[in-house]
């Protein structure tokens, strides 16, 4: 592998070029083309110091040994290679006084430099291994890995004699202290500071980062002999926290002893921890913390650190009790989220804590509470993340097993998702439910995934509560310093099973006799205070009468039924000011908002939106696009990407926030969007249109992600719960591949407010249709969502219900609208309506280009709307009694019947009616539809392009006969499916297949000499 350095420092004209592991002479420094010559004391480990002392000797030439002093000046005033030395005072005691005379010094002093060199950089990258991380000593014995042999003396070329050797201390470490208090140490002690570093209860991973600067501040953090000291006064403060984390588990455990309820035994420090880094970020300025975790020692997090009343927490053990009427199902009190506002007591500051709910799922929450960060430094205008921060707490396990982990790393520096840093905090319980660390991954640390983003990593032993609350405190500067991720590895144990029902023993036998004789961190470190005398026996004993006290009386206080408390109360993303104060949507006088814009503002919003920046060198086809954009302003009317524009612009210009992330969503996968004109001439030179509207209009964002799924849905889910005044949507590149993110839509968005009582308003937009382009790029599965549905079929009140009441009733909306006036109106009510529900819509694909897929501009001005149903056109509203079949469809499929059906001229025979809002299921709009067509013998058909087993066809066949069964005329009528067989993939994998299959589709819908029963293609 070879390296290169610009300048060679000691000739001033060659360049350094290594081979690595090629041994001596390896370096070579080519001071000319024609005699190339090697230093004897150069080898493959070597230049890297050379390089370094010779960068610190060009600074201060007294930063260095007088013997790289005499060879520096030497060299750089043109002496040949191997004979640069000038005799220097001798490192080794003489005798004999140092010759004054120039003569050539010995080859093993500068080695032996080297060699130190060597060995205090082997100990900062190799140290860890060392440390003294677990708590039960499980890696010790036939376990334990063998020491690194680059931490030895024997590979480092010292001996044991050596050891009272007195050497000058390189720049390269600050065991000397932070400003040079010591300059000189025998080589004992250096390595006695040096394991004092690295190798006791801390070890710190951080020479990976390809930063000279981060790595610097790094050692001075923890190789300064001062390090992580504490006052009396921090350890009293320590030992309180850890009284009051210890004691609320025994609390718990003695008064609900069978009740599973995933207790923090095993690594009570978390608490500590936590509140340490929370407080170090509020002196810094942070004033909102939104925290992800899992379900262990969840509770305890909830009420140490966000301090939620205990009663509240305690009422949530007595279910008898607990109202929840007309909330959902709540969820299982381990997976409850909270917002807290209170007063930081360190510094007097007012801070929020949000700890997000959170499934079974463990690290799904990563990325919501990445985006609900991300969100709410927006709306604070917070561009450095100066006062809203993330913490993120993981599982081992977790941590190195679960993929979103990756995904989420990857986020934390792309321009439009970063947080500007998040402290990630694992609590390593040494296994994963029953599996051993050893067969749970590959890596050594279940860290290691945070070296992809250059994260320092501090692994620490949780039975070290003082270095645990140094590390914490490290971790918090360094995000203010640098922006950027920090992993908190504590290492510990988990004193019970999975929970707390579950038997352990019976397949981790060993570790659990360990953890059965090991007494807690309390005990420990309670005594270590004891005598030493920082606190008292009788001081300890009040602290935790104290807390018991409390923990009485919040019970006594839940016991007595006098808290009103509901699912609401765990809320974890409140909005203030949107709803009113019991709870309820706003009044709207029972209907949907309008979501009409006057015409003048749309032409604006078209205007600037077709025309490109003064001074632009733009792509000449997308010059055409531009055209093609004014030219449908002349002719009032507007396509896709045009409707879309005026949805967008009009809410931005309403001080609405509106943000469009997804694979590909600047330009659009199919080429048709272009909310970001690239110069090309220019390098980077970009140019938002939509940015440039109005004075005081809101932001929009745009942003291509990376290419994830499961991770940028959860971000944009976690925008989206920030502020209810926004438009926050995610676009798939194509339709299904949202099933790379299924936890998200399944554990989230779809129950999210059935379980947590917390809505939101994220749009979906997933390309859907179906057009030869194979299995994998057909279909938005639409089916998946309406089976997610909470609507049911049976229930025939929904009959007389306002659009406004089924839209609340609803856990999800979902559209495959037909026109781009339509696609305009939904985005718009999304923000229009009292409440927020998630939106999924099947978007076009070949429609965005189809000519007759257009809308006049005068369908989405004032006083219009959205329409769930569009009726069939021929007769327009009118009773048609010649009308012998009558077809309920969505989406592209409608252009085709219709084109079918003029070619076959039965559009007196035949109405098309396009169900645009699929859920929740319009039924009223489809009973006047049907009361249009008296004939008796009426056949009605349900026709998509999807196979009988997918698409909307299950879901829209119960609600279609409940509606026939409210007239006389045709209640005894079978709805029929036209549309592909049963498959077990998608579409068709060829052009011709698809072709010969749509064409038989549309054969049979509008054939009346088939079968009348169920067709399928």
């Amino acid at each position: 592998m070879y390296r290169w350095k610009h300048l060679c420092g000691l000739c001033g004209r060659g360049r350094w070029r290594g081979l690595r592991g090629r041994g001596l002479n390896a370096h070579l420094c080519i001071r000319s083309e024609s005699s190339v010559s090697a230093e004897p004391f150069l080898n493959g480990t070597s230049s890297v110091y050379v390089e370094e002392m010779y960068e610190s000797w060009r600074k201060d030439p007294s930063s260095v040994h007088k013997s790289w002093d005499s060879f520096f000046r030497s060299a750089t005033a043109g002496a040949p290679p191997g004979h640069a030395y000038q005799a220097p005072p001798t490192l080794r005691p003489s005798a004999t006084p140092t010759s004054t005379t120039a003569e050539r010094p010995s080859f093993s002093v500068i080695q032996d430099h080297l060699n130190l060199q060597a060995l205090i950089r082997a100990y900062q990258i190799r140290g860890h291994n060392m440390a003294s991380l677990d708590p039960l000593g499980l890696t010790e014995g036939e376990e334990r890995k063998p020491d690194p042999p680059e931490l030895t003396l024997e590979t480092a070329g010292f001996q044991t004699s050596d050891l009272a050797r007195v050497f000058q201390l390189p720049m390269t470490t600050k065991i000397g202290g932070n400003e040079g208090e010591v300059e000189q140490l025998a080589l004992e002690e250096i390595i006695r500071r040096l394991k004092r570093t690295y190798c006791r209860s801390t070890g710190v991973e951080y020479m990976f980062i390809n930063d000279r600067q981060k790595c610097d501040w790094i050692r001075s953090q923890f190789e300064d002999p001062g390090a992580g000291s504490m006052t009396n006064k921090e350890k009293g403060i320590l030992l309180a926290r850890l009284v009051r984390a210890t004691r609320f588990e025994e609390f718990l455990a003695s008064k609900w002893p069978s009740e599973k309820r995933f207790g923090l035994e095993g690594c009570e420090v978390l608490i500590p921890a936590m509140k340490t880094i929370i407080d170090e970020a509020s002196s810094y300025g942070v004033e909102s913390f939104v925290v992800g975790m899992p379900h262990r020692g969840r509770l305890n997090v909830l009420a140490n650190v966000a301090r939620k009343p205990l009663e509240q927490i305690f009422y949530q053990f007595n279910p008898t009790s607990y109202r929840m009427e007309g909330e959902g199902s709540g969820d299982v009190k381990y997976h409850l989220g909270s917002y807290m506002e209170r007063l930081n007591r360190k510094n007097q500051k007012m801070i929020s804590i949000s700890v997000m709910a959170n499934p079974s799922h463990l690290e799904a929450v990563d990325p919501v509470v990445q985006g609900k960060t991300r969100a709410e430094q927006f709306y604070r205008k917070d561009t450095q993340g100066e006062k809203v921060m993330s913490i993120l707490l993981h599982g081992d396990a977790a941590f190195s097993g679960q993929g979103v982990v990756y995904e989420t790393f990857h986020l934390s520096d792309l321009p439009d998702y970063t947080t500007k840093g998040t402290i990630h905090i694992v609590v390593n319980n040494q296994i994963g439910f029953t599996t051993d660390p050893k067969v749970a991954r590959s890596s050594p640390y279940c860290t290691d995934v945070a070296k992809v983003v250059e994260a320092p990593i501090f692994h620490v032993n949780a039975d070290d509560p003082e270095a645990v609350v140094h590390v914490c405190k490290v971790a918090a500067e360094w995000r203010k310093r640098y922006s950027k991720d920090v992993v908190i590895d504590l290492v510990c144990y988990r004193k019970y099973g999975h929970n707390e029902q579950d038997q352990p023993s019976f397949t981790q036998p060993n570790t659990y006799r360990k953890i059965k004789n090991h007494p807690p961190v309390l005990k420990i470190y309670s005594q270590k205070l004891i005598e030493s005398g920082v606190v008292s026996q009788g001081e300890y004993d009040a602290e935790i009468s104290k807390y018991d006290d409390i923990c009485r009386r919040a019970f006594k206080q839940a016991e007595s039924n006098d808290l009103d408390l509901s699912n609401k109360d765990w809320l974890d993303s409140p909005w203030k000011n949107f709803f009113n104060k019991d709870g309820t949507p706003k009044d709207t006088g029972g209907v949907v908002p309008s979501t009409g814009v006057a015409e003048a503002t749309l032409h604006h919003i078209g205007k600037v939106f077709s025309t490109e920046p003064e001074g632009s060198n733009l792509h000449s086809g997308l010059m055409r696009v531009l055209s093609g954009r004014r030219k449908m302003l002349e002719e009032g009317v507007a396509d896709w990407a045009l409707g879309e524009a005026f949805a967008y612009g009009s809410l931005l210009m309403e001080q609405v926030h509106v943000r469009l992330s997804g694979q590909d969503v600047e330009r659009g996968t199919f080429s048709h969007r272009h909310h970001v004109l690239h110069d090309q001439k220019k390098l980077r030179m970009t140019y938002r249109p939509l940015n440039h509207l109005s004075d005081g209009q809101e932001f929009y964002t745009v942003c291509n992600s990376s290419l994830s799924e499961f991770a940028v849905l959860g971000f944009e889910l976690g925008y989206s719960l920030s502020s209810p005044r926004s438009l926050v949507l995610w676009e798939a590149q194509f339709g299904d591949f949202h099933n790379n993110a299924q936890c998200i839509i399944d554990q989230f968005i779809c129950s999210g407010q059935d379980k947590w009582v917390r809505q939101d308003g994220l749009v979906l937009l997933l390309p859907h249709g179906f057009d030869g382009m194979g299995p994998e790029h057909s279909s938005g599965r639409v089916e998946r969502f309406l089976q997610l549905s909470n609507d049911n079929p049976d229930l025939c009140d929904v009959l007389s219900a306002t659009e406004l009441t089924q839209l609340q009733d609803a856990n999800l909306l979902v559209a495959n609208c037909t026109t781009p006036a339509n696609f305009f109106h939904i985005l718009r009510r999304q923000v229009a309506l009292p409440f927020r529900k998630p939106l999924v819509i099947m978007t076009p694909k070949n429609l965005l280009r189809d000519p007759d897929a257009k809308s006049p501009i005068s369908y989405m001005t004032e006083g219009t709307h959205f329409h769930r149903l569009i009726p069939d056109a021929v007769g327009e509203d009118g009773v048609r009694e010649g009308v012998r079949r009558v077809i309920f469809c969505s989406g592209k499929l409608y252009y085709e019947l219709n084109r079918e059906r003029e070619s076959k001229g039965l559009q007196d025979q035949v109405a098309i009616a396009r169900i645009e809002q699929i859920c929740p299921f319009p039924y009223d709009l489809v009973c006047k539809e049907l009361r249009r067509f008296p004939n008796q013998s009426l056949e009605v058909v349900w026709a998509q392009e999807e196979p009988q087993n997918m698409g909307a066809w299950s879901y829209a066949q119960p609600r279609l006969s409940n509606c026939l069964r409210q007239f006389d005329h045709t209640k005894e009528i079978a709805v029929r499916y036209v549309g592909r067989q049963t498959s077990a993939s998608v579409a068709a994998g060829t052009k011709h297949q698809h072709m010969t299959e749509q064409s038989a589709v549309l054969q049979e819908a509008l054939s009346f000499d088939s079968n009348k029963n169920n067709s399928s293609i």
